[in-house]
């Protein structure tokens, strides 16, 4: 257990859940899409966070988060008019998630070249987040970590092509957690490897120049 879980994080806001939770959840989206330049978002909320978004902020967490403001940034207060100002056209969808922890948000996203995804995952306490889902493939990464995420076909070898590259060329890196998801043998799966260190950038750029890997992206400890 680390000084975050005991005292709380640095924030503004009333709840580190609905708050600070939230603000984290959305840097994750922002990290993911590689992007701050937003065309759309639907963001779903479920449970908790359908029933008091409006009263505890977390609307303009979510919003801050995924502009890339920080937990502690003043921003937040007025993130609702910052993404307007920014032309981004979002929607708050109270949805209840079969089976979701209760501060749940599912985003979708679609940037002005185009790309779009999803990003699930759940505020669950003191400031402290899960990631579910990422573009309908399962996850399980708290953001505390580095993280590496590959996306790649399920073909044989590849999980020993990826940690062969750490071992032999960057030998400092340690794996702290290692998930491997994949809807179908064969299709497309997605490596979810958590990391104690920071990676080189080099790595990141081995691991996209392998037979099979349609993407490799770093998500920074949030």
């Amino acid at each position: 257990m680390n000084v975050f879980n005991i005292i709380g994080p640095i924030m503004i806001g009333p709840s580190s859940s609905h708050t600070a939770g939230a603000v984290r959840l959305g840097r994750v989206v922002n990290k993911v899409a590689g992007s701050d330049d937003f065309k759309e978002l639907d963001i779903e909320l479920s449970g908790s966070f359908a029933r008091t978004y409006r009263g505890h902020g977390t609307d303009r967490a979510l919003l801050a988060g995924i502009m890339g403001y920080h937990s502690y940034s003043e921003e937040i207060r007025d993130a609702l008019q910052i993404a307007k100002d920014r032309g981004i056209d979002y929607r708050f969808i109270e949805n209840d998630i079969p089976g979701a922890h209760p501060n749940t948000a599912r985003i979708h996203y679609v940037l002005r070249n185009g790309q779009e995804g999803t990003v699930e995952g759940a505020s669950i306490g003191g400031g402290n987040i899960r990631v579910d889902v990422i573009n309908g493939l399962r996850v399980d990464f708290t953001g505390e970590s580095n993280t590496i995420l590959v996306l790649h076909r399920d073909k044989p070898g590849m999980i020993a092509l990826v940690t062969q590259i750490m071992y032999d060329k960057y030998k400092d890196l340690n794996i702290g957690n290692f998930r491997l998801s994949r809807p179908e043998k064969g299709g497309i799966a997605l490596m979810t490897i958590e990391i104690d260190q920071m990676p080189p950038e080099e790595l990141m750029d081995e691991i996209n120049k392998l037979p099979n890997v349609e993407n490799a992206l770093l998500i920074r400890a949030i």
